[in-house]
């Protein structure tokens, strides 16, 4: 039923999509080209940012600050490691290689717009609930009060 209501619409035309899968001639032995080196070195420098983000934390001391290191540390880490993958597919120049890079650019503008704002929505929400940042006289460590022991 459904082929028949495709068939009408697309009116019987043969779409022939196979220039889409072509694989590259250009075999894989003759080594890492100049777009595979810089897309490892920018993924590799994005893993280096997602572990000084979990190192941010686990050592802040208050909500504020570790939002702020899980905010940057998250979208700079992620927009690195893509724009590497992007490296490395857009070697062979092929129109999958194109339709590779394009998805990740918007992948990557989507992290852009979305993820600053839902750590400053956080941020807001935790601000409007009262959660107070650690000051220099303040601890963020439970303190004992006077009379306990």
């Amino acid at each position: 039923m459904s082929m028949r209501i495709a068939d009408s619409i697309l009116g019987k035309v043969s779409w022939d999509l196979g220039f889409l899968a072509e694989a590259s001639v250009e075999s894989t032995s003759e080594g890492l080209s100049v777009f595979d080196v810089c897309g490892i070195i920018l993924a590799s420098v994005g893993l280096v940012f997602f572990l000084g983000a979990a190192v941010g934390l686990y050592r802040f001391p208050d909500f504020y600050t570790r939002m702020h290191a899980a905010g940057k540390g998250d979208t700079l880490s992620s927009l690195l490691i893509l724009l590497g993958f992007g490296l490395i597919t857009l070697d062979d120049f092929s129109m999958v290689g194109w339709l590779l890079v394009i998805k990740v650019l918007a992948i990557v503008l989507f992290i852009m717009l979305t993820s600053p704002t839902s750590t400053h929505v956080l941020m807001r929400a935790g601000y409007e609930d009262g959660v107070e940042p650690v000051t220099k006289g303040s601890s963020s460590k439970s303190t004992k009060k006077e009379g306990e022991l």
